[in-house]
């Protein structure tokens, strides 16, 4: 065939003529390349890996490995990954010094799901001096980022920091990885959490702070509420139609739909399984949409089993999901993420229910302009701070917060078998360590000291952090042996655990949910400080249901004052845990039936076509 035909409009004579030259050894690398473009440019993927296949059989040149590189690449979108690493693999043997295919090998391992395979390549990237912050800066950054993210997700978070905070001194401009690195600091306890690194200043780093970060890093909720409208405006896209009818479809019963990848063997799950069990069945009908793990628990079973409608959308994007509810014709659409990890934002932004909700997931204002309401209880957000939601509260009548009764307990431990001293009085704070900073830290250390017949039992979040925590506690004179740490266990046991316990110690200014739920439930008072922020008054709104107002207090100082009268009279906590006692029986926190109703009650409220409040 000639050579002209290369230059024919009609892409199948080009294709023709370059693989026939290509098989007599006479398609230049140059010509090849410039087939291989325009056939990528009529998406003709297919063609452009046979091409470059024919050629790497029969042809031989100096700039093989860029076309082997250029082969991985084509597999790659077309899913064929084994295959793509062995073109990757054949580019490296024949240029060892070609960066950019060992770090598209990595990104490959990690697909097959061998995570430590990619971080070894990425780290021998670095260690080699394939790539370096003066000569090859892109490439330099998105290995150390790359890195960073996948030691963070492998649980390897002291290397994960270590690395981001080299990315960082490169190009301190990195907001996304500022984002990761305050998190990370959090998660171990390393204090101050915003210490800047060369080129950045703490403002940089509150800037950049994700809203999860500032839950714990701030008790200012205007502070939160900035950090929420900024990564809006940074990650959601907003500009996109309304799906729903905004006169909604005068269904017989409303439709309800629940929007979680939490649908699984997680907090939020835990809290409201019962909530969609008991659902008026005459009033509602109950969806669930999801994009959870599947992870073969009885609770995600029982979550699945509790819906009218389980629609799976993790194999949709986001404008898909959304109109795959709108399809469904969803009145009242809660998400029960915000701005959590997973969350998916984009959903809601596209409006494919009538009215929005956000509920549970995250214990702040979302800043989402497609959410019209956020459930709460009037302690939790109190009218003086109903300025700091972009949200307009929707009140239940007690308490915001669902409870399961049906919560899976096991047998009840001795002390022995928790590993804690029998005559000890025992705190414990069962809290993400995240959650921990400074100034709380500081304060538990002290009641330590003042009641020097005790100990403090945490969870064992991460060994960085427990190290952490105890080089702190010896600089405040406790021994560090006074501390107990506790494995991660099974719910079922992790409940059951807390009848070990004396007092629960609250973190601030992100009190615990779920946590201090379950400890009310096993019959564990729980000390909390309360201040202004939503996250600060989760376990005082618990309490207040419980009506056990002496166990919230508003500064660190009475906070210190009342952890100390309890674990040094003995006279005082008797009657408090008779009192949590009979409010697991009679009180609003636990009645879930009393709470499904008032649930039902207030989104009826709002729903399309019902008066206002």
């Amino acid at each position: 065939m000639p050579r002209e035909n290369l230059e024919s409009p009609n892409l199948d004579v080009v294709l023709a003529a370059a693989l026939q030259l290509a098989e007599g050894v006479t398609l230049e690398p140059m010509k090849l390349l410039e087939t291989a473009e325009r056939l990528n440019g009529a998406q003709r993927i297919t063609d452009v890996a046979a091409l470059y296949q024919r050629w790497l059989q029969h042809c031989h040149s100096s700039v093989n490995y860029i076309i082997q590189f250029n082969l991985g690449a084509t597999l790659t979108q077309l899913g064929q990954i084994p295959a793509a690493e062995r073109a990757y693999r054949a580019a490296i043997a024949q240029n060892p010094e070609f960066a950019q295919a060992w770090f598209n090998l990595g990104t490959l391992l990690e697909r097959q799901q061998k995570p430590q395979e990619a971080l070894a390549i990425w780290q021998s990237m670095l260690d080699d001096n394939l790539v370096d912050a003066a000569q090859s800066r892109e490439l330099y950054l998105m290995t150390c980022n790359n890195l960073g993210r996948l030691l963070e997700e492998t649980r390897q978070l002291k290397q994960s920091e270590a690395i981001l905070r080299t990315s960082l001194e490169a190009d301190p401009v990195q907001p996304k990885v500022i984002q990761h690195w305050v998190h990370l600091r959090q998660k171990q306890c390393v204090w101050p959490v915003y210490e800047p690194p060369a080129g950045l200043t703490r403002g940089d780093l509150l800037k950049a702070s994700s809203p999860l970060a500032l839950l714990a890093a701030s008790d200012d909720p205007g502070l939160q509420l900035a950090a929420a409208v900024h990564f809006v405006k940074e990650r959601v896209n907003v500009r996109v139609p309304a799906l729903a009818s905004a006169q909604g479809y005068g269904h017989q019963k409303l439709r309800i739909g629940f929007l979680s990848s939490d649908f699984c063997l997680h907090a939020v799950s835990l809290l409201t399984v019962e909530l969609f069990e008991l659902i008026d069945r005459e009033r509602f009908e109950v969806y669930g949409f999801c994009w959870s793990r599947e992870d073969g628990s009885a609770l995600r079973e029982r979550v699945r089993q509790a819906m009218d409608h389980f629609v799976r959308i993790d194999a949709m994007d986001d404008a898909a999901a959304a109109q795959c509810i709108r399809n469904h014709e969803i009145d009242i659409l809660i998400d029960l993420h915000g701005l959590t990890s997973g969350a998916r934002p984009d959903i809601p932004a596209y409006r494919p229910a009538v009215v929005q909700m956000t509920y549970l997931g995250f214990p702040g204002s979302t800043g989402l302009p497609g959410i019209d309401y956020v459930i709460a209880d009037r302690y939790l957000i109190p009218d003086s701070e109903k300025a700091y939601y972009s949200e307009t509260p929707l009140y239940l009548a007690q308490i915001y917060q669902c409870s399961d009764r049906q919560r899976p307990v096991a047998a009840l431990p001795t002390r022995a078998e928790c590993g804690l001293p029998q005559d000890r009085f025992v705190f414990c704070s069962f809290n993400n360590n995240y959650k921990f900073n400074e100034a709380v830290f500081d304060c538990w250390m002290r009641i330590l000291q003042r009641a020097p017949e005790s100990v403090l039992w945490l969870l064992a979040d991460n060994p960085w952090a427990q190290e952490n925590l105890c080089a702190r506690a010896r600089a405040n004179g406790v021994d560090p042996a006074r501390l107990l740490f506790a494995p991660r266990v099974a719910p079922a046991q992790y409940l059951a655990r807390y009848s070990a316990a004396d007092l629960f110690l609250d973190a601030y200014p992100f009190n615990a949910g779920t946590t201090a739920n379950d400890a009310l439930w096993m019959g564990l008072p729980v000390l909390t400080r309360s201040g202004r922020t939503f996250a600060s008054r989760m376990a005082g709104s618990l309490l207040t249901a419980l009506d056990l107002p002496e166990l919230i207090t508003t500064t660190l100082t009475e906070y210190e004052e009342r952890a100390v009268e309890l674990a040094t009279q003995a006279d005082l906590l008797p009657g408090l845990r008779k009192r949590l006692h009979q409010g697991r029986e009679h009180s609003a926190l636990f009645d879930t039936p009393r709470f499904v109703r008032d649930f039902e009650d207030a989104i009826s409220s709002v729903a399309p076509g019902r008066a206002q409040p």
